[in-house]
């Protein structure tokens, strides 16, 4: 199995990153490159709509709200990997109550494409989702 992390310090409160990306079905409030999401089998399953039209549908696997992070899984990704786990969370940063740090990281098998490659992909979806969440919030 092959993963990678990234991680972006805000300039926003944990709080208000939180209220914004804590929300299963909230994606498109953020993240340009979906513009849609319904949540189905009473809030575990999101279907999501990528702004080129494409579906995605991803399983809600653990939320903690207290700890501000939740994880997910994605049977048949868009890209070349399966298995695809991946867990979002918000963190204080010591001592800054104005400033959190995000981190979204995913572990998955390569499909037809080498670890590097694969991680990769991943690596630069994820890292485009952070930068995407910094302009929504002007952080």
């Amino acid at each position: 199995m092959a993963s990678t992390t990234v991680s972006a310090d805000l300039a926003a409160s944990p709080g208000r990153v939180w209220g914004l990306i804590g929300g299963f079905d909230s994606l498109p409030d953020w993240l340009p490159s979906i513009t849609g999401s319904e949540l189905l089998e009473g809030g575990r399953v999101r279907r999501v709509t990528t702004k080129d039209g494409g579906v995605i549908v991803e399983r809600l696997e653990h939320f903690d709200e207290r700890a501000r992070t939740y994880s997910y899984s994605a049977p048949e990704p868009p890209l070349p990997v399966q298995g695809y786990r991946a867990t979002i969370a918000v963190h204080e940063v010591p001592g800054e109550p104005e400033r959190s740090r995000v981190e979204w990281s995913g572990s998955f098998t390569p499909v037809g494409v080498t670890e590097e490659e694969a991680i990769a992909v991943v690596h630069r979806v994820l890292s485009g989702g952070l930068d995407a969440l910094r302009r929504t919030l002007g952080a």
